[in-house]
């Protein structure tokens, strides 16, 4: 799944630019995804679709602070929390921002969740609000976990 949501965000500029359901599976499939990561990716797609409001709908600054439930803490880890924290806390996500990356974060039956996959859903969820990441969140975005390799998307 993540490699088809790599592959759409190097492909589209912009979620809108997308073809319909059925013409990007279409595209997906031709281009040698197989059926049940394009059907995985496309439900996971529409569901961010759903979690995101427009820009400037809700509060964008939040003086809270998040406690993570204990199913939370098992299903993130650790480390992807600190590193939505981290985000976070340098201004680079917002309270929603946050909570959608989380929400679509668990939704992934993986645990806990790696780091990589972590910065993809991050790079997904900015995607479609039509957002790109300034070059300190990029950087952050795009490097490897020992932080000494420059990764590439795919």
């Amino acid at each position: 799944m993540f490699d088809i949501l790599v592959y759409l965000y190097e492909t589209y500029y912009r979620p809108d630019a997308c073809p319909d359901t059925a013409a990007l599976t279409k595209k997906l499939s031709a281009v040698g995804f197989p059926e049940d990561e394009i059907s995985e990716a496309l439900s996971w797609l529409t569901g961010l679709a759903m979690t995101s409001t427009e820009p400037g709908t809700a509060p964008s600054i939040s003086t809270g602070f998040r406690v993570y439930a204990q199913q939370e803490i098992a299903a993130l880890g650790t480390p992807a929390i600190g590193f939505i924290q981290f985000l976070e806390s340098a201004g680079l996500l917002n309270a929603l921002q946050r909570e959608i990356v989380v929400e679509r974060a668990l939704v992934v039956n993986e645990s806990p969740m790696p780091l990589d996959k972590l910065r993809i859903i991050v790079l997904m969820m900015l995607w479609s609000q039509g957002a790109e990441p300034d070059m300190l969140m990029f950087d952050e975005l795009l490097l490897s976990d020992d932080d000494s390799i420059v990764r590439l998307l795919h």
